[in-house]
């Protein structure tokens, strides 16, 4: 593999306007080359701790005008550097240049989105002489922000997912203390950087950073926390929700996500649905919650599908992240890269074919194609968070598909591909899932319409940008008299 041209870049946690740095630090890696890329502090609970009062002692006094323009400013900023900001997201976490362009633009939608959401005036008004005995009253609600929000942000989207939580804290003038993960903290940083420049006050956003054995359970227990906001894996979101205790928690913990394939197909629709499936499998590498992690092919067409699945895969160019022309990078860590590919090899031998692997070099894992698996197969019944693009032969059966499909222990989002209303009623009905898109990937949404799982992806807190403001404010109720004539209008 060819080494890379780069400095260093040593980073420092920002805490309360300050630069903190310790004598330890965590190094970041390129996943494509394992070099040392940069470097973040080793933080511990005392970091944490001290970032969580200040965020408690300080109450935000920004009109929504002022939080409109700030969350404006900063998605300006996203959209203006979007090259630099991709640059640094291909190298901590080895995803092709294209993908990360594309989290870029998405990041700019939700700071855009929550600006507008930001203005809009979340109070409602009841009448109180509604009933026999009702008075001459009105009740009015508003909602005011929490005491301070811990965020702790994965590894496969360092500037989306860490934008998907403050973006609505800020909105709803709230304060935020993230800990991003150790693998790719560099982004995090640089979007604190973003915010502040924008007009952000520093105590409204602060990034820690550190090994989650010295820092994680501080970011979980500290009194001044009302709200964890967590993305990331399923032990870990439920041992977050065993710690907690009192406090909300949104966790967002993961999927296996299937793209269905009817039998009601023609080939036009077979080609469209067979892009769908090898797009939504390796977009981002494959690390995403909402990836195709199973293509569900009804039996009489898919000997029609799988060589059009094939061919799509095999046309994508995979390799070096940082070449424009690459389609796929790597995955987080050859440790990861090599799990995948022996959950491949596993379910080969229970009888599934591999029609296409090219060969994994360290963290380079190229769009795997294995048709005939089964679905009690750990490839496809586990998350598996790679670019697999594994195909499961279903009956010709409506009501088995759906059981097939709500067999794993994960509930998130679903795509189906289907041309008959009746049917796409029934899945939509049918399915133990949060999102069922219709001839669209399992992940497509926009960045403000509700997201969320259920099971084990999650505690059925919805995220998204308009969701997440409501779960983070509290709502206070209070009522004045009212003329009776007044409420007659």
């Amino acid at each position: 593999m060819n080494t890379i041209s780069q400095t260093v870049r040593h980073e420092a946690m920002r805490i309360g306007g300050e630069k903190v740095s310790t004598d330890d630090v965590v190094e970041v890696l390129y996943p494509y080359t394992e070099e040392v890329i940069g470097t973040v502090p080793a933080g511990n609970g005392e970091h944490a701790a001290r970032a969580f009062e200040i965020a408690a002692n300080y109450k935000p006094q920004l009109t929504r005008y002022e939080r409109q323009q700030i969350l404006f400013r900063a998605g300006a900023l996203i959209r203006e550097r979007r090259e630099e900001i991709a640059h640094w997201l291909t190298l901590e976490l080895g995803i092709c240049q294209q993908h990360a362009l594309y989290e870029t633009g998405r990041s700019y939608d939700v700071f855009m989105l929550a600006g507008q959401l930001a203005i809009q005036d979340d109070g409602q008004i009841f009448s109180c002489d509604l009933t026999p005995h009702g008075k001459d009253r009105r009740i009015y609600t508003m909602r005011e922000p929490a005491r301070a929000i811990s965020a702790i942000t994965p590894f496969n989207h360092p500037l989306n997912m860490v934008a998907h939580k403050v973006a609505p804290a800020i909105a709803t003038n709230n304060c935020m203390v993230c800990k991003p993960t150790e693998l790719t903290p560099l982004t995090a940083i640089t979007l604190a950087d973003i915010l502040y420049e924008a007009g952000l006050p520093s105590e409204m956003f602060q990034v820690v950073t550190g090994w989650p054995q010295d820092i994680g359970e501080e970011m979980i227990v500290n009194d001044h926390i009302d709200i964890v906001t967590f993305t990331g894996g399923v032990p870990v979101g439920k041992m977050i929700a065993s710690k907690a205790g009192y406090k909300r928690t949104a966790l967002e913990l993961g999927g296996n996500d299937p793209l269905i394939i009817l039998n009601d197909l023609d080939d036009t629709d077979l080609e469209k649905a067979a892009t769908i499936a090898v797009a939504g499998a390796t977009g981002n590498s494959g690390q995403r919650c909402t990836a195709v992690k199973r293509i569900l092919v009804q039996e009489s067409v898919a000997d029609r599908i799988v060589p059009m699945i094939l061919e799509k895969a095999k046309a994508l160019k995979f390799g070096d992240p940082m070449d424009p022309q690459t389609q796929l990078g790597c995955v987080i860590h050859a440790r990861a890269a090599e799990t995948f590919e022996n959950r491949v090899l596993a379910a080969e031998q229970k009888g599934a074919k591999i029609l296409y692997h090219p060969g994994r070099k360290g963290a380079l894992l190229p769009p795997i194609v294995v048709d005939h698996v089964p679905h009690d197969s750990e490839l496809v019944m586990d998350e598996t968070f790679g670019p697999i693009v594994p195909v499961v032969r279903v009956p010709d059966d409506d009501a088995e598909v759906m059981a097939i499909s709500n067999s794993t222990p994960f509930g998130l989002s679903s795509g189906v591909c289907t041309n008959d209303f009746r049917r796409m009623q029934a899945y939509i009905g049918g399915l133990d899932v949060g999102t069922v898109n219709i001839w669209e990937q399992p992940g497509y949404r926009i960045e403000m319409s509700p997201f969320g799982g259920i099971k084990d992806s999650g505690n059925g807190v919805k995220e998204g940008v308009l969701e997440a403001m409501k779960f983070f404010t509290n709502v206070k109720t209070y009522s004045l008299p009212w003329p009776k004539q007044a409420n007659q209008g």
